[in-house]
């Protein structure tokens, strides 16, 4: 991969779906179709919306470890991500990622008991393309 910042950006951005991997309270890795981040930070940081609610988050309260991946189904391509995953609440994290329309899923607005975000951070990753894949760190 000549320019992995320019490489995995252009995947990620152009992914119409993200798919998060985390464990659940058995010990089980779960894999959960989620929509595009709304925040992307270089090839390290991104931000996510989802409901407090949800499984995936009281998973990601007990064991952060997670990881994303991302397809590029015409160029049959993908980048997988490892790294952690933080639950915020604040009203600033939610505010930053906030969009038009997010009522729809958070009827009581941006600051919706059940609206919260998902910050990964990612340390690590495989990137695969013409039938091959590496390993980086970031």
């Amino acid at each position: 991969m000549k320019n992995p910042e320019q490489t995995i950006g252009t995947i990620a951005d152009k992914a119409g779906t993200t798919y998060l991997a985390y464990i659940d309270a058995a010990g089980f890795p779960v894999t959960k179709a989620m929509l595009k981040p709304r925040l992307r930070v270089g090839i390290r940081e991104f931000w996510f919306s989802t409901n407090t609610s949800s499984n995936k988050v009281a998973c990601l309260r007990k064991n952060p470890k997670a990881s994303i991946y991302f397809v590029d189904r015409r160029f049959f391509r993908g980048v997988s991500l490892i790294g952690t995953v933080e639950v915020l609440e604040t009203p600033e994290a939610k505010e930053r990622i906030w969009q038009e329309g997010d009522t729809q899923y958070y009827a009581g607005g941006v600051t919706d008991p059940d609206y919260c975000v998902l910050k990964f951070t990612a340390t690590g990753g495989r990137y695969y393309s013409n039938f091959k894949s590496e390993d980086f760190s970031l």
